[in-house]
């Protein structure tokens, strides 16, 4: 038998059961893919979306799973592909960071779409989302330093990642399940390119063309086509051609005695996660103490080094794209002094180009700060100070952001977040129930009755 850690996940995923899951981890399954419809339903209104659902309706593939939104049948490839876009178009979608960041909902669609091809149930569907968020989150512990501090996009890990959801669900045994990783893996290396310096459409695109890669390579292993074994500790594989340093036992050490699920994070923000707690602090010195935005001399940002490298290098304070805004640390913090909330309203062409808001860019100053390096990731310290014209410096430090396991969104905060982002398409009769069925999913003898729901009924 092969020792290859590809082979060691294989097994392990393809006998994952029903029985194996913890309430904890069913329960967290279905608030995450609550706040992924709701994600997926305003994304669906983006022009990224538009501009691929049109692109996938001239391929013309045929198959039973369903675009959400529109409501078009298409190919369990192309439906994992555009279903993912439109959760990760806004970029409000779950967030992960040890090591390296990922956003494991990105790989739900290629539940929804293979539970949906095979006339699965709801069981099954947790069932893959369980399991993606293991395997995502684990690839996030693995590379020491993560693999973005290599160059690299987390795009690649779900690569490793989608394959085995897709597996899993199509009942692969473990040989035909690592030929799947080994298929999806070995072609699906994501430069960091795509999100360094000014940003474009790809931004949110790598991720799900790797959750489509997943799909595609698990369907290909059912039909016997053979993958390589060596993609992650042989020769050339991940070990070799990313980097020395790699935490095996952060992989595979201890499959199923848990799940990482629960661990977690949601989005308060529709912004890049290391903005957030500064966001927070922003919103909170400027409400308590009523600061105008017109007041301020200085904004002070003390965070770690890849936050002021990321997300506040040049291109970031003259954002002329939302890709390159939501990225923008300097513009999100604009937002939040100017208008005291950071909404996807603020992310419109617009709001980028109002002269108010641009006017705050050059009084925000952003500077790492090594003792906050060294608490990360643990925690996502940042320390804003605000300093006034008239003088008076207001400072507020943050370690964890809102959404975070250790301040989680209330179900109140997701139905806010879920309602705004859903109502422009679905009427309220429509998100009752779409929301009653998602918070039951595990009742429901067939994905496909669920996802009729998932088609807008307002137009």
């Amino acid at each position: 038998m092969s020792t290859f850690l590809s082979r060691t996940l294989a097994e392990w995923a393809a006998g994952v059961t029903w029985d194996d899951l913890s309430s904890d981890a069913v329960v967290a399954a279905k608030r995450f893919l609550y706040d992924s419809l709701g994600c997926a339903f305003g994304g669906a209104l983006t022009e990224d979306c538009a501009v691929v659902a049109a692109h996938t309706e001239e391929k013309g593939a045929k198959g039973n799973c369903t675009v959400l939104v529109r409501g078009t049948k298409t190919h369990a490839e192309e439906a994992s592909f555009l279903n993912a876009l439109m959760i990760r178009a806004m970029d409000y979608n779950d967030i992960y960071w040890k090591q390296d960041p990922s956003h494991p909902s990105d790989i739900i669609p290629a539940a929804l779409a293979i539970c949906e091809r095979e006339g699965l149930s709801g069981k099954d569907l947790l069932i893959g989302i369980v399991l993606a968020y293991e395997v995502e989150m684990r690839l996030c512990e693995f590379a020491l330093p993560g693999i973005r501090e290599r160059g690299w996009h987390h795009a690649t890990l779900t690569a490793f990642a989608s394959p085995l959801v897709a597996g899993r669900l199509l009942g692969l045994d473990a040989e035909k399940m690592q030929n799947a990783l080994g298929i999806s893996a070995c072609r699906h290396l994501t430069l960091g390119a795509a999100v360094a310096g000014r940003l474009t459409m790809m931004k949110n695109t790598v991720d799900p063309m790797a959750t489509r890669a997943g799909v595609e390579s698990a369907l290909l292993a059912a039909r016997g086509y053979t993958g390589p074994e060596n993609v992650l500790d042989g020769k050339e594989g991940m070990f070799h051609c990313l980097g020395p340093d790699w935490d095996e036992k952060a992989l595979t050490g201890g499959l199923g005695e848990g799940w990482k699920i629960s661990e977690c994070g949601m989005k308060a923000f529709p912004t890049e996660a290391l903005t957030h707690t500064p966001i927070t602090a922003t919103l909170d010195l400027v409400r308590e103490h009523d600061i105008a935005a017109d007041d301020i001399r200085e904004i002070r940002i003390e965070t770690i080094a890849r936050a002021a490298d990321i997300l506040s290098d040049t291109s970031k304070y003259d954002p002329r794209s939302k890709e390159t805004a939501d990225h923008s640390l300097p513009y999100c913090i604009a937002a939040a002094v100017t208008d005291r909330m950071v909404t996807p309203a603020q992310f419109n062409e617009e709001k980028i180009f109002d002269p108010k808001l641009r006017e705050q860019l050059p009084k925000i100053k952003v500077t790492a700060n090594d003792q906050f390096e060294k608490l990360f990731p643990a925690v996502q310290p940042v320390r804003v100070q605000i300093e006034t014209k008239g003088g008076a410096v207001h400072e507020r430090r943050i370690d964890v952001p809102r959404g975070n396991p250790r301040d989680p969104m209330s179900q109140g905060d997701l139905d806010d977040k879920f309602n705004a982002l859903a109502s422009p398409s679905f009427s309220e009769e429509r998100r009752a129930k779409i929301r009653e069925a998602v918070f039951s999913i595990d009742e429901a003898e067939r994905v496909s009755d669920f996802m009729d729901l998932c088609v807008a009924d307002l137009t």
